[in-house]
């Protein structure tokens, strides 16, 4: 079945529906991303035991773009047409480079639990993003679930803030816009190059700026490597800077950008889970009550 996406205006791109037998691997590929993201700001946490958070940030690019370009070179992968660059370059500054700058500052004075409950907003804003850039208009209970858990959120947020949001705040919520762009794009290119090209050219077009950038942050910011550190710079380069986003891509690919969006839900419960087992952070009793909330207001919004 042949579809016409109208994502790119002037220049539609023929795209093809996904086998019903497809999803299901689709969707388990999704979920096997979100477990990989789950373990992001935990190991955030570790590879700031090592490394600045510009350092960590243009080291754990620069890793994972080489990881990339490898599998690419040794596949022979072609390079991608002139029409997606633009889109990649949206990947790269929103997933490979914004996201994960954003939150590493954030994490410097932020807990994990408490990031990982504003960034549960996530599938939210993606499917916010998704409609604007698709043109698609969601239902009247769509927005109002929307704001529901926004506002949950924020009152989260001031009240575990001392009634004033933060800097870290700040970053937590920029980093949620800038990822959900990434998302968004990266869920329609993966409807017409396989998913791991999709972020594997994302990584490679910021090579040219996480080299330099590696470079100047090493000179400028101590290095002192730990055991953690190390196993968590790794893990974020490997495992939630390229792996993750290549079964997640896929994922979305197969059963579509807001049903992907669903399986995000037990993504910042499993942060917190991961953060008491890994980190020793003691959580407030309003961490996973708002984080369920959030579930109920995203639940909402994908039966709109």
């Amino acid at each position: 079945m042949r579809v016409q996406s109208s994502a790119t205006a002037g220049s539609p791109i023929a795209v093809t529906a996904a086998p019903v037998r497809d999803r299901g691997f689709g969707a388990a590929q999704a979920a096997l991303g979100v477990v990989a993201f789950s373990l992001t700001f935990p190991a955030t946490a570790w590879g700031l035991e090592s490394f600045g958070p510009w350092s960590l940030v243009a080291v754990r690019s620069v890793l994972a773009a080489l990881v990339a370009g490898g599998c690419l070179l040794a596949l022979r992968v072609p390079l991608p047409e002139r029409r997606h660059l633009p889109g990649l370059a949206v990947v790269g500054a929103g997933v490979v480079l914004g996201f994960p700058l954003l939150t590493t500052l954030a994490l410097q004075t932020s807990s994990t639990a408490h990031a990982a409950v504003v960034v549960g907003l996530l599938p939210l804003t993606t499917a916010v993003c998704s409609a604007l850039r698709t043109g698609h208009r969601p239902a009247r209970r769509f927005w109002l679930a929307a704001l529901a858990g926004a506002a949950a959120v924020l009152a989260f947020t001031i009240g575990q803030s001392g009634g004033a949001l933060t800097a870290a705040d700040g970053y937590l919520f920029a980093a949620l816009l800038v990822c959900a762009a990434g998302y968004t794009e990266g869920g329609r290119l993966a409807r017409v190059m396989p998913g791991w090209h999709v972020i594997g050219w994302a990584l490679v077009l910021c090579l040219p700026l996480g080299v330099p950038a590696a470079a100047l942050a090493l000179t400028h910011e101590p290095v002192n490597l730990t055991a953690h550190g190390v196993a968590g710079l790794l893990w974020l380069a490997v495992g939630s800077q390229f792996f993750g986003l290549v079964v997640w891509y896929r994922g979305m690919a197969a059963v579509g950008i807001p049903k992907a969006s669903q399986l995000q839900l037990a993504q910042p419960l499993l942060t917190l889970v991961w953060s008491a087992l890994l980190l020793g952070e003691r959580l407030t009793v309003a961490a996973p009550l708002t984080a369920v909330a959030v579930l109920v207001c995203i639940a909402v919004t994908q039966r709109s």
